[in-house]
């Protein structure tokens, strides 16, 4: 990445529904220039996707959790990829990580209310090969997730 991909990212970061003509006039370049270099992020994976970011909360699950489970150490048939296909079916979780540590994946998941979070916590460990979990709620969003300062400091070097 350089100085004007670095640009880039920022002014689709700001207004992500700007067309490629427009994002070509703001940066004072050809516009085969800003659409080659939007095909090049997105084919070297540095942009993942142009779709619009959701609210959890306002889809109605204000209740975010983080659950750390342990799994079974089974050498046939299931471990860590077996356990994450069952919880991509689960709507509310919204990710999870094989991890270092006390755990073997952390999951975090939203909920409608702390009642529902209990729903949620025995969907999840409706699964043989979870053997523990354990649970944080979170209180508030401190730094939500982002990239974009990440990508900033890449575009501007070392």
């Amino acid at each position: 990445m350089d100085e004007l991909d670095g640009r880039l990212i920022d002014l689709f970061s700001a207004d992500p529904r700007i067309g490629v003509l427009e994002a070509s006039r703001r940066l004072g370049v050809a516009r085969g220039t800003v659409q080659a270099r939007l095909d090049k992020l997105a084919a070297t994976g540095v942009v993942t996707g142009w779709g619009p970011d959701l609210s959890p909360a306002a889809l109605g699950h204000p209740v975010t959790a983080f659950l750390t489970l342990e799994i079974r150490q089974e050498t046939s048939g299931g471990g860590h990829d077996a356990v994450a296909q069952h919880l991509a079916a689960i709507p509310e979780v919204l990710e999870a990580h094989t991890i270092t540590g006390a755990g073997d994946l952390w999951v975090r998941v939203v909920a409608r209310s702390n009642a529902d979070l209990q729903r949620v916590i025995d969907h999840v460990l409706d699964d043989a090969r979870i053997v523990r979990s354990s649970t944080v709620i979170a209180l508030a969003t401190q730094v939500p997730y982002r990239v974009l300062p990440l990508a900033r400091a890449v575009a501007d070097g070392p």
